[in-house]
């Protein structure tokens, strides 16, 4: 046939790339790189139709692992760092401001609001954490009125959503107000680090391959204000070990706390937490989605 192009292993990627590119679009374009490299890899690795067949299935099975309270597909992103990339190309916040991490594939909307000094704990079941923050701009002035969200682990490394018959429904999640000086506090319980779920198909491949799957302890936050790029970020615990090979490449320095350890009448272990968050003016003046 007149005009017939040939596809074949050198000149596939082409060809898919120049169908896609007649749209003109922005993803378009993106479909045509993504192809160009899928290729590629193609090429390079030589799945047979069995391995690609496969793969195939193991995509299936993220699919159906996600629902409204798992999202397995968030956790794929973030264990191959493609989310910490995605955030880093996105989140370049001006030197001394807070860096920005992955929300997480454990995040829930809409968490009740507390006013200040409330617990998140719903059960109770942990050694208590006294958490002090405070919102500040690049020139260490407060930010008054920012709203801070905040979710975490419970003392056995494990959210509310994974356990939805363990703990109370928005255990350890909650949203506060900051003060006139920029202040928030609230009462919980101390976190523990956690291994990555293992339990669907991304941990499951993962650790059959002997990927690091463990995360340090961490407080998770957001935070927004007017007039401010909103802020989602992490605070880990500075002594725990695993904050030099975090499963999702979510550690940086400048977020690192020291919770100290205080000892209660007949022994009882509590612990308190200090951090200061520094915001970074959004660059069109208004609130950064």
């Amino acid at each position: 046939m007149s005009g017939m192009v040939e596809f074949n292993a050198d000149t596939s990627s082409d060809i898919v790339a120049e169908r896609l590119l007649r749209d003109g679009s922005r993803l378009a374009a993106c479909l045509a790189l993504f192809v160009r490299h899928l290729h590629g890899a193609v090429r390079e690795a030589r799945p047979t139709p069995a391995d690609w067949r496969q793969a195939i299935r193991f995509l299936t099975e993220v699919g159906h692992a996600s629902d409204e309270r798992r999202q397995e597909w968030i956790l794929l992103s973030d264990l191959l760092g493609v989310t910490a990339l995605i955030e880093e190309i996105n989140a370049q916040r001006p030197k001394g401001a807070t860096p920005n991490t992955p929300r997480g594939p454990f995040y829930r909307a809409a968490a009740p609001r507390y006013p200040a000094g409330a617990s998140i704990s719903l059960d109770g079941v942990g050694e208590p954490l006294a958490f002090h923050g405070r919102v500040a701009d690049l020139d260490g002035r407060p930010v008054p009125g920012a709203t801070v969200e905040t979710w975490q682990a419970n003392a056995e490394g494990h959210y509310e959503n994974q356990q939805p018959d363990r703990q109370p429904d928005f255990n350890l999640r909650g949203i506060f107000l900051a003060d006139a000086g920029g202040a928030f506090h609230y009462r919980t319980v101390k976190p523990a680090g956690y291994a990555v779920p293992d339990d669907g198909p991304v941990g499951q491949l993962l650790h059959g391959i002997g990927y690091p799957l463990r995360r340090p302890a961490h407080l998770q936050f957001m935070i927004s204000a007017p007039g401010f790029e909103t802020l989602t970020t992490q605070v880990y615990d500075r002594a725990d070990p695993q904050v030099t090979e975090d499963a999702v490449y979510g550690v940086r320095e400048e977020l690192l706390g020291d919770f100290r350890e205080h000892r209660e009448s007949g022994g009882k272990r509590s612990w308190a937490l200090d951090f200061t968050f520094v915001l970074a003016r959004s660059r069109n003046g208004r609130r950064a989605p």
